[in-house]
C-alpha cells in the first residue's frame, strides 16, 4: 500500500494544476483539463466505467456496491488545482526514506529548511517517509494527496473483491483554491447519500468545523496630475489605501491569531496614483462575527474619507462560504462513523477546527454532508510543504474502513 500511494502522489505532484485568481473561465487553467482526463483515464482502469469529466473539468465516476444489501452511498472527493500563492510548474518531489528529526534543509543554495521548531507535528514523524519539494516550489500535497489517497483505495478495492462494500460515488474538483470549487457541482448527480473530502492535515486530524468567510474589496479612485503642478489638485489613491491599511486592528491578522479567533487579511494590492485595488478576505468561525468585521472596515473607510474628501472610497463585501459544523452537528452517523474509521486505522483521531474552508463547507450548505479527512501533509502553501507518506498510508486505511460493510 505504502508504495502505491507514493507513487501516485509523485506522478500527481509533478503536474501543474495551479488556478488562478480572478480568471475569466472555468476552470481558471487548462492545465486542469489535462489532469482530469488522465483519472477518467485511470478510474476507467480500475472498472468506473461511468467516469468522465464534464465541461466544467468536474470529474465524476461510480464503483458499483459488490453486495445485496441496501447501505448508504458514500462520496470520496479532493481537488485537482493547488494554489496560486506559490509555484506549481516544474515541481521536484524530494524523498527521505526514514526521517530522523530535527530541521530538513531541503535547498542548500537558497538556504530553506523546514524547522522543527516551527513545525511541532514532525515530532510525531520519526522513522516516516516524507517527501518535500526542492524549495523552489509547493509540493502540491493540498491535494494532490487526497487524490492518491481515494486512487488507492479504489485499487486496493478492485484488487481485493472479498472487502465488501456499497456503491462509492468519486469526485475531484477543480478551483478549490480559489473558492470556486464547488460552484457548478451537482449534488443530485453525484448521487451520494454523504461524503468526505480528503484535503486534510497530518494523521488523526479530522474537521467537521471551518471558518466562515467573505471576501472584501476597497477601491478608491483618486485624481493623477503631473505632480510639479499636483497642489490642491492631486489625490493619491496609493497614499489613501496605505492610511486605511495602516489603521486595520493588529490584533486581528492571521500573524497574531490562532485557534477560533477570527481575522481580517489582505491579500492582494494593486494600483496606481489615480486608482488603488485592494482584495482582503475575512474570517471567523462565528457566521456574525463577518458582519462585525464588515462593520470595522466601514468605520476605518469613513475615517479616511474625512482626511481624502475628494477621493471615492467604496467597499464590497461577497460571500465565500460557511462553517459547517451547525449542518454537520445534525448528521451525527456521519461524523461518527469517520471518527471509527481513523481509530480502526490505528490513528488518534481530534477534531480540529479548519483556519480556511474546503469544498465541504459548500458542499454541506447545499445538502450533501461532508466532513474532511487528513492526508498527511503540512505547510500547505508554502515552499516548505511536506508530505509523511505514512500518514497518508494512515488516510487510505482509514478510507477503507469507512466504505467497508461489516457482516453484510
Amino acid at each position: 500500500m505504502k508504495t502505491k500511494v507514493q507513487k501516485k502522489f509523485i506522478r500527481y505532484a509533478k503536474i501543474n494544476t495551479q488556478s488562478k485568481e480572478d480568471a475569466d473561465v472555468f476552470p481558471s487553467t487548462k492545465n486542469q483539463f489535462y489532469f482530469a482526463n488522465l483519472l477518467v483515464d485511470e478510474l476507467k482502469t480500475l472498472d468506473l466505467k461511468d467516469a468522465d469529466v464534464d465541461n466544467h473539468c468536474y470529474v465524476m465516476a461510480s464503483l458499483p456496491a459488490n453486495i445485496d444489501k441496501e447501505v448508504s452511498k458514500i462520496g470520496l472527493i479532493a481537488h485537482m488545482d493547488t494554489s496560486p500563492e506559490v509555484s506549481g510548474e516544474n515541481v521536484k518531489p524530494q524523498t527521505i526514506e526514514t526521517y530522523e528529526g530535527g530541521d530538513i534543509v531541503i535547498n542548500k543554495d537558497k538556504n530553506i529548511v523546514i524547522k522543527a521548531s516551527e513545525n511541532p507535528d514532525l515530532e510525531n514523524c520519526i522513522g516516516h517517509t516524507l517527501i518535500t519539494s526542492d524549495g523552489t516550489t509547493l509540493l502540491s500535497a493540498d491535494d494532490k494527496a487526497g487524490i492518491a489517497a481515494i486512487m488507492t483505495t479504489l485499487e486496493i478495492l478492485k484488487e481485493n473483491p472479498e472487502i465488501l462494500h456499497g456503491e462509492i460515488k468519486i469526485a475531484f474538483t477543480p478551483d478549490e483554491e480559489i473558492g470556486h470549487g464547488v460552484d457548478y457541482f451537482d449534488v443530485d448527480k453525484f448521487g451520494a447519500d454523504f461524503a468526505y473530502t480528503v484535503d486534510g492535515g497530518v494523521a488523526g486530524k479530522l474537521n467537521m468545523e471551518t471558518f466562515s468567510a467573505d471576501t472584501a474589496t476597497i477601491n478608491i479612485e483618486g485624481r493623477n496630475i503631473h505632480p510639479g503642478t499636483a497642489k490642491d489638485i492631486m489625490v493619491n489613491a496609493i497614499r489613501v489605501m496605505g492610511n486605511i491599511i495602516s489603521r486595520l486592528p493588529k490584533n486581528m491578522t492571521p500573524e497574531t491569531t490562532e485557534g477560533f479567533d477570527p481575522f481580517i487579511h489582505p491579500m492582494t494590492l494593486e494600483g496606481s496614483v489615480a486608482k488603488t485595488s485592494m482584495k482582503m478576505i475575512l474570517r471567523d468561525f462565528k457566521t456574525e462575527g463577518l458582519d462585525t468585521q464588515k462593520k470595522i472596515l466601514e468605520k476605518i473607510i469613513s475615517q479616511v474619507q474625512t482626511l481624502y474628501p475628494k477621493a471615492k472610497i467604496t467597499l464590497e463585501i461577497t460571500e465565500t462560504y460557511r462553517n459547517m459544523r451547525d449542518e454537520l452537528e445534525k448528521h451525527t452517523h456521519v461524523t461518527d462513523r469517520v471518527w471509527a474509521a481513523a481509530e480502526k486505522a490505528g490513528v488518534t483521531p481530534e477534531w480540529e477546527p479548519i483556519r480556511g474552508g474546503t469544498d465541504g463547507s459548500r458542499l454541506t450548505a447545499m445538502g450533501l454532508p461532508t466532513p474532511n479527512i487528513f492526508a498527511g501533509g503540512s505547510n500547505f502553501h508554502s515552499t516548505t510543504e511536506w508530505l509523511s507518506v505514512d500518514g497518508l498510508v494512515k488516510s487510505v486505511e482509514t478510507l477503507l474502513n469507512l466504505v467497508k460493510v461489516e457482516n453484510a
